[in-house]
């Protein structure tokens, strides 16, 4: 049986790639907790906060991610390629960082979904089989695979960390409580989701999501398998925002469903609504994920849903939030 790669020492810097909702709010939770971290992205951005070093890094080039990999603890995997080109650009990137990490005995926590395990009944556990039917969701299966079996040989440590459809503060145009939800509900139009909005559906606190990829990232037994992010019991999309509207104040919000007929007209014009088609049935029925494991492995719960909303209604009325000073 292979040996397990040794433990780095606790000042070992994380590295993570990405600087989006999930990337930004992991490096900024590592950094707050103490933790060198070294953001990569194509571009050098993410968070101007104390502690954070911002690169530019090409994420398919393992030579350049073997010198950020140095030395590091933990790369946190949170980029990911457009919506319509996963099936083209995921594999050599994932590649990329296995090749880095198992050169420089980095582990890898990745950031992950529910799309692998295909439509289910009842709630999401992380031993529910895989049973993609998706293209997107054979794409975060094979991912997972590939990880897995470089940690079982002993050439890296590896973990998923897997979470619903995320909100939250800096959660924007790729979050579906994001840009086309509250800003429309503050402005008094109407919120729109994908599919069903009656549909108890579950959603994932950006800041729990982060909690967990630190926790797991800087522990030393959550290797080798997969776990969900501790979230809110479910709760429709209509739900949600009658409590958003309750907390700024205002009167009963209009909440409109997407249906799938329109994602595929928009999908003419715009490849990422497009691509959303075929993974329809996350929001046209109950959508529920279980987070037991966690809570029992790491003593993490969900931020109760009434507190995250209003962080998220207060982030979305500061100055951070896109649109914000525009009159």
């Amino acid at each position: 049986m292979p040996s397990e790669p040794a433990a780095p020492p606790p000042s070992a810097p994380h590295v993570v790639l990405g600087a989006g909702a999930i990337g930004a709010a992991t490096a900024v939770l590592l950094a707050e907790r103490g933790h060198p971290v070294r953001v990569l992205t194509r571009s050098g951005s993410g968070p101007d906060r104390p502690g954070i070093t911002r690169t530019a890094a090409d994420g398919t080039d393992a030579a350049a991610l073997r010198a950020a990999f140095a030395g590091a603890a933990a790369v946190h995997v949170c980029t990911n390629p457009p919506y319509h080109r996963w099936s083209a650009e995921w594999p050599p990137l994932l590649d990329a960082v296995v090749r880095a990490a198992a050169d420089t005995g980095t582990s890898v926590v990745l950031a992950g979904n529910l799309y692998g395990y295909g439509p289910v009944d009842g709630p999401m556990t992380e031993d529910t089989p895989p049973a993609p039917t998706t293209e997107k969701g054979r794409v975060r299966a094979r991912m997972w695979e590939r990880l897995l079996a470089e940690h079982q040989a002993g050439r890296l440590r590896a973990a998923e960390v897997r979470g619903s459809d995320y909100f939250g503060p800096g959660g924007t145009a790729a979050s579906h409580l994001g840009s086309r939800f509250v800003p429309p509900l503050l402005a008094g139009r109407t919120a729109r989701v994908i599919g069903e909005p009656d549909a108890p559906h579950t959603w994932t606190y950006l800041p729990d999501f982060a909690r967990l990829m630190v926790a797991v990232a800087t522990s030393d037994t959550g290797w080798g398998r997969p776990w969900h992010v501790p979230s809110a019991p479910p709760a429709p999309a209509r739900r949600i925002a009658a409590e958003l509207a309750e907390l700024a104040g205002l009167g009963a919000p209009r909440v409109a469903g997407v249906p799938r007929w329109q994602l595929r007209l928009l999908g003419a014009v715009d490849p990422q609504a497009g691509a959303l088609t075929e993974m329809y049935y996350q929001f046209d029925r109950p959508f529920e994920m279980d987070s037991a494991a966690t809570a029992a492995a790491f003593g993490l719960t969900a931020t109760p849903l009434r507190e995250a909303l209003r962080a998220t209604l207060d982030w979305w009325r500061g100055p951070q939030a896109p649109g914000a000073g525009r009159g």
